[in-house]
């Protein structure tokens, strides 16, 4: 458990759970490399890295870019000139996973799948506007089908802007892209107090945003709290909640949707879900953390936005109108730093899902349905 900070582009140091397929018929492995070079002056730096990239405010992962997908390369861009403002940037290469039938060809007994090229281009801006208080507004948008766009090679556009000029003639066919906005804040200001929230914006309706059978107010909103060291020194205990409309992340055009690899690049819940936290923790001597954590997850109806687009009836969905799936989780852990920057852990982990066997069989591998305990420990040193 750790707070993502706004303010830089952050690495994520646990594993990521995005298996690679081999060519073995229902085989699996996992496979991951990242590295990357960067150069760097006193006030910002640039570079070329393969990595992860985790965006937002939270103890319990994050809800506009989450990093825990399979990572991609792509040119990072951070200034940071004065204490009160910093700014960050990176235009990505994704994997579409959507066929290009048209470069795709057939060589001997081989059959060579080319895929549509997909980008995502995505900035925030950070401002301090007094000692302990983070404000951050950014924005993304992922594109595909045309070639690296200088435009989107530019750090500082509205990149929704951007696309309604180079589109200009969409209505002799959709030629647009996708674009999102975010919105995070994270305050300190109260003593032994974090308050933060942040807000993902796919698509949002003024005109129709009270109205429930035309309302399309595709957002997902995160907001916790974390009070340590009071009234007790050395224990903390938080809460977060998310919620995730309807059709958050997807798009009706499968090449620029906010995935990579076929992962959602958002909350690790997709949409039309919502998840609650209440953690605790305790450090009773030197380099032994205790911590305590239970997780109600809930993920309702899964929508298609391409079928439901085609259909001509993406509005007005309803929030969880009903829950395909829940999980209630209890988790126990021990982390002991033998000596600096060594750590020895053991976490205990009850499970409980429950749900529509279709979704279970969907979401959940075969050996945690139902009621399940798990216990896990290892070492670590570095990290």
């Amino acid at each position: 458990t750790r707070y993502i900070s706004v303010t830089g582009v952050q690495t994520c140091a646990l594993p990521i759970s995005a298996p690679v397929k081999t060519f073995a018929p229902n085989d699996i492995e996992f496979s991951e490399a990242r590295g990357g070079i960067t150069y760097s002056w006193k006030w910002g730096s640039i570079g070329l890295v393969k990595d992860n990239v985790q965006w937002g405010s939270g103890y319990r992962q994050t809800n506009i870019l989450s990093g825990r997908t399979p990572s991609f390369a792509m040119i990072t861009f951070n200034l940071h000139p004065v204490k009160w403002f910093e700014f960050n940037y990176f235009h990505g290469w994704l994997v579409s996973d959507v066929v290009d039938s048209t470069r795709s060809y057939q060589d001997g007994s081989t059959y060579r799948t080319v895929f549509r090229p997909k980008y995502m281009a995505a900035n925030m801006f950070t401002f301090r506007p007094f000692r302990d208080f983070y404000f951050s507004v950014g924005n993304s948008i992922i594109y595909s089908d045309i070639n690296v766009h200088a435009a989107y090679l530019i750090p500082f556009l509205f990149y929704k802007s951007v696309d309604h000029t180079l589109n200009a003639t969409y209505h002799y066919g959709d030629a647009g892209q996708n674009s999102q906005m975010f919105f995070n804040v994270s305050s300190r200001n109260v003593k032994h107090l974090h308050l933060y929230g942040s807000l993902f914006v796919d698509e949002l309706s003024l005109r129709h945003m009270f109205n429930k059978e035309t309302q399309r107010n595709q957002i997902s909103i995160k907001g916790g709290f974390r009070l340590s060291d009071f009234p007790v020194q050395n224990i903390w205990f938080g809460m977060e909640y998310t919620r995730t409309n309807p059709l958050v992340y997807q798009n009706y055009l499968d090449a620029v949707t906010f995935e990579s690899n076929s992962y959602c690049l958002g909350y690790y819940m997709r949409d039309n879900s919502d998840v609650t936290n209440i953690s605790f923790g305790y450090k009773p001597i030197r380099g032994l953390h205790i911590g305590l954590i239970y997780t109600l997850a809930r993920h309702g109806t899964d929508y298609s936005y391409k079928k439901l687009h085609d259909a001509g009836s993406s509005s007005g969905l309803p929030f969880m109108d009903k829950v395909i799936w829940k999980e209630q989780m209890l988790l126990f852990s021990i982390r002991y730093e033998i000596v600096n920057n060594a750590y020895f852990y053991i976490n205990y982990r009850y499970s409980n899902i429950t749900g529509e066997q279709s979704a279970i069989e969907k979401y959940t591998p075969k050996y945690y349905w139902g009621k399940t305990n798990t216990v896990t420990f290892g070492a670590n040193i570095g990290f």
